[in-house]
């Protein structure tokens, strides 16, 4: 059974490469993808996945405020958030909003080992 993948992010072009670069895992299907935190917590709702890839900076609701509510409704399914702007301050905001794993956009090429090892632990 493939680990079901929601991507919420603003971007078509970044939702589409990321849709392209998880679906060469065998183990992983991207089931939906929303535009922002709101579409993304009603797209969870309706597909529950295993694994939501959620965007910081998004207009109509941001990650940091979707990530809060997605933990509350759906607390076993792992968030991994996509920021240009990794801090220390933000990794412990994000942590403490239900994120369980922070990775930057500038190293999207490790992706799929940031996905593979919060899978593991999840």
């Amino acid at each position: 059974m493939p680990c079901l993948i929601l991507i919420v992010d603003d971007n078509a072009a970044i939702r589409r490469n990321l849709t392209m670069l998880l679906q060469q895992e065998p183990a992983w299907k991207v089931i939906g993808e929303a535009s922002n935190g709101a579409e993304g917590i009603e797209k969870a709702r309706e597909l529950n996945p295993g694994l939501i890839v959620l965007d910081l900076s998004m207009p109509v609701m941001n990650g940091l405020e979707a990530a809060r509510e997605l933990s509350r409704i759906l607390p076993s399914v792992p968030i991994l958030m996509l920021t240009n702007y990794a801090d220390c301050g933000l990794e412990s905001t994000a942590l403490a909003a239900g994120v369980r794993r922070l990775h930057s956009k500038s190293e999207i090429t490790t992706l799929t080992t940031s996905i593979r090892e919060l899978l593991t632990c999840a």
